[in-house]
């Protein structure tokens, strides 16, 4: 969305599959020419007198009208895929339109409160509003498959069946270039799913604000003590989950004066660089200097459960001593405390 009442393919984490370089028309057509257009009608297959005729049912052509686009209206792009992103949900597809289930009310409500707050920041244009239902105005999607500017309008509902909890986004009007013209399979399916995967990126989007707000919290409320490995070698013990503690990472070392120039989670490893600080830098924070050298230090962190331990090596990767251990962990505790 432009976001004014104009989506853009692609924000919020919604993927579009397309296919390479080329122009839009050429990105939904296929290659090749359409020849077989042209090709004549069948006729009726007269067997020559006085021969046996052997009919094998594989390889009847079905009659009938069949409904459906030919040539260059055949659209060869990917179905669109709805993101799984609310846990829990099962998504169901059926004419085009797509429902998640949910089994919890709680989980409804907030999805249903993410599309009316999606609509209220884009500025979009509600025609009607219940509790159970919302009929939009005009989207405007802008796409690189799309030759022109497309528009759409949706219902939106929300309702129970057999104890779960359904949500619904259903396209009712289309517009290309400004002219209303019917909604075609096609562009029913792809279009309704475009929308889902808005709601569906802003509520997990959403969710991970609220995690990281909430580790931010923990993180403010870890004792930091001096401690022993499962060696017995000195560390720093800081009592919070490793998780927890890593998401203050980023911010805690360089409130301590160091540069982090590598980070790995799953190793547990940060390599940082210390700049001496100033008098007033530890007047602020309250605790003696750190008798630390200029250089670059390796930060371990050991997953401990409950606690994780945190140790330093130097540039040669020897680790620094106790009494400099003891001297850092004061430090840290009036810095994650902040």
């Amino acid at each position: 969305m432009k976001f004014s009442r104009q989506l853009v393919v692609g924000s919020l984490a919604v993927f579009v599959l397309s296919a390479c370089s080329g122009s839009a028309s050429q990105r939904r057509q296929a290659k090749d020419d359409f020849e077989y257009l042209n090709t004549p009608e069948l006729k009726e297959w007269t067997a020559a007198e006085g021969s046996q005729v052997e009919v094998y049912p594989n390889y009847r052509i079905p009659q009938g009208e069949f409904q459906g686009e030919i040539g260059r209206g055949v659209d060869i792009r990917p179905p669109q895929q709805i993101l799984e992103l609310i846990p829990g949900a099962r998504i169901e597809r059926e004419g085009g339109e797509a429902t998640l289930w949910m089994l919890r009310s709680e989980e409804q409500v907030r999805v249903w409160q993410t599309m009316l707050g999606m609509l209220a920041n884009t500025n979009t244009d509600i025609v009607s509003q219940t509790d159970e239902r919302v009929e939009t105005g005009w989207v405007t999607w802008n796409s690189e498959d799309e030759d022109v500017e497309i528009g759409s309008r949706y219902e939106i509902s929300r309702f129970e069946a057999n104890n779960r909890f359904g949500f619904k986004i259903s396209l009712i009007d289309w517009k290309e270039a400004g002219t209303v013209k019917p909604v075609s399979a096609t562009n029913k399916e792809r279009y309704n799913a475009l929308m889902t995967n808005q709601v569906t990126a802003r509520y997990d989007q959403q969710l991970r604000e609220e995690a990281e707000r909430k580790a931010q919290e923990l993180v403010k409320q870890i004792p930091i003590t001096m401690g022993t490995d499962r060696s017995g070698l000195p560390v720093i013990i800081a009592r919070t989950q490793y998780n927890v503690l890593w998401q203050r990472l980023p911010t805690l070392l360089p409130n301590m004066g160091f540069t982090i120039e590598e980070r790995n989670q799953s190793q547990g490893q940060v390599k940082a660089r210390y700049a001496a600080q100033d008098d007033e830098f530890w007047k602020e924070i309250g605790v003696k200097p750190v008798n630390l050298e200029v250089g670059v230090y390796t930060f371990l962190f050991g997953d401990l459960g409950n606690r994780t331990s945190i140790n330093v090596t130097d540039s040669k990767g020897k680790p620094v001593t106790e009494a400099l251990l003891k001297d850092m962990a004061p430090v840290i505790a009036s810095l994650v405390s902040e």
